[in-house]
């Protein structure tokens, strides 16, 4: 084909970096991100499955999926199934999980096992990780059952 820009064949070998690390910048939030959560002591925060079990299958440590954790809610990935395809295919994520990929049952039960310790982790949290403590489920009603009871009550002619 003449006149066109052309892609690269996909069988041909690249000279990608061989360290991950070679692609995350000095300045990276991920950076900020692997300090905070290696400098937690995550046994007194609560956090399970910090002492690993002597038999069974190894499990991911705390700390993999509290830094997948906190990288998802500062990017605006919630979904614990977008936070698996995040891992398996987002640099930033493979340098920050050490190219581990936990599938989306495993972050969410990590979610839901590691609620009252997360949340002792965001009172902990640097000013700019602070965003992270918003999104968490709060005891109680949820904002959108409150958001619905306020559509009602509009519905129905009634005030605020």
């Amino acid at each position: 084909m003449k006149r066109f820009v052309e892609g690269s064949d996909r069988g041909q070998s690249t000279l990608f970096p061989e360290c991950v690390a070679d692609w995350i910048g000095e300045d990276n939030p991920v950076r900020v991100i692997e300090v905070f959560a290696e400098e937690l002591d995550l046994a007194e925060l609560g956090f399970s499955g910090v002492d690993p079990e002597v038999t069974g299958r190894p499990s991911y440590h705390p700390a993999v999926l509290l830094k997948l954790y906190i990288y998802g809610y500062l990017n605006r990935v919630q979904s614990s199934r977008r936070l698996e395809r995040e891992a398996g295919r987002n640099v930033e994520v493979m340098w920050l999980t050490g190219r581990l990929a936990p599938d989306h049952k495993t972050i969410a039960d990590f979610r839901k096992d590691n609620g009252r310790a997360i949340r002792q982790v965001c009172a902990r949290s640097a000013p700019g990780l602070r965003p992270v403590c918003c999104a968490l489920p709060r005891d109680g009603p949820s904002h959108a059952s409150q958001r619905g009871d306020r559509r009602q009550q509009v519905q129905g002619g009634e005030q605020p």
